[in-house]
């Protein structure tokens, strides 16, 4: 494999994102555990005593940790996408603009979105999540597009048959999807397409 390759597997997004996000973040916690914990313990061995500045700046310095830990925990509720599952979904992909392994939250509610494909105004996922709320997850992510203008149907899928015979679907139409909708590029992100911005916006929302 590639070094570009092994850099695109580990964007949000793409699948292995998890894979590797999760690697990362164990390494970033046990890093910042273990400086304030180093500072901690020399300052123990030198002064025989934990009552000194050292101790203040050891525990101010764990706030920090405890954050990424916070962190590390919400990424290990996330689910990879098993790599049968999104071999299936690559078969079917075709030209559509794709993300994988999402975990969506909102406030009220969270829950695992195996992939999403987007053409035009269409949106469509599939989540193997057995406890997610559909209609709350599609009218919420709905409201967030259109919140930033797009002005997009979203559709959850919670079968892999019915989601492939759709991604088949939206291939053969693409041109029609996307005919007539108008788009200026964003000035932030001046490289990315219309689905692209799409995209990002839903990423926004993930972990």
């Amino acid at each position: 494999m590639s070094k570009t390759k092994k850099r695109n597997s580990s964007r949000k997004g793409d699948y292995g994102y998890l894979a590797s996000e999760k690697k990362r973040r164990i390494l970033i916690t046990a890093v910042l555990f273990a400086v304030p914990l180093l500072i901690f313990f020399s300052a123990m061995l030198y002064f025989h005593t934990r009552l000194t500045i050292w101790t203040v700046i050891a525990v101010v310095g764990c706030l920090p940790a405890c954050k990424s830990l916070v962190s590390l925990i919400m990424i290990f509720r996330a689910r990879q996408v098993e790599t049968s599952v999104y071999r299936r979904i690559h078969e079917h992909a075709g030209e559509l603009t794709m993300s994988y392994e999402m975990y969506m939250t909102f406030y009220e509610k969270s829950a695992n979105i195996d992939a999403f494909a987007i053409c035009g105004n269409t949106v469509v996922g599939y989540s193997s999540d057995p406890k997610i709320d559909v209609t709350f997850m599609e009218r919420e992510c709905q409201k967030i597009l259109r919140g930033n203008s797009f002005k997009a149907t979203v559709k959850i899928f919670t079968r892999l048959n019915p989601f492939l015979e759709r991604l088949d679907s939206m291939n053969a139409h693409k041109e029609s999807l996307e005919e007539g909708i108008k788009f200026r590029p964003d000035e932030k992100y001046p490289e990315l397409s219309r689905n692209e911005l799409i995209k990002h916006t839903i990423l926004a929302i993930c972990l």
